[in-house]
């Protein structure tokens, strides 16, 4: 997860830590996990997940498919949505708001499902994804 808004950080732990996940990985591109905006957006959840932050997420991503893990991509070039998806064994990538997910995690990617939106406005990235948590 790619990242540069410290509040959409913190919304998103919070939320992750509301649906009982347990850890995010994130790259070394987001937004510091432990900047103070983000720390007090999270409410106390930065505490109870657990943030891993990784150089390549490419490669860990690949390490991740070695053991059973299937790639689970948003985008918007797929008629599968977020709610038909079964997120058994699943990672869950969600690109920023300004590119999405990159090319070369879309090409790895086992499933790709869109986040459907009702309104034509645009949403907060964060409040797309804690959607796809309470799936």
């Amino acid at each position: 997860m790619v990242y540069k808004t410290h509040g959409n950080l913190g919304t998103i732990l919070r939320t992750i830590d509301s649906v009982g996940l347990k850890q995010i990985i994130l790259s070394e591109k987001t937004a510091d996990a432990y900047n103070p905006k983000v720390v007090r957006s999270t409410m106390g959840a930065i505490f109870r997940v657990n943030v891993i932050v990784v150089n390549d997420i490419v490669k860990t991503l690949k390490e991740m498919k070695k053991h059973k893990f299937k790639i689970l991509a948003t985008s918007l070039e797929t008629d599968n949505n977020i709610y038909d998806i079964d997120y058994n064994k699943k990672v869950l990538v969600i690109g920023n708001e300004a590119n999405g997910v990159s090319k070369e995690v879309l090409e790895l990617a086992d499933e790709k499902a869109k986040i459907p939106m009702l309104r034509k406005n645009r949403k907060p990235k964060c409040i797309s994804c804690n959607k796809c948590y309470f799936v």
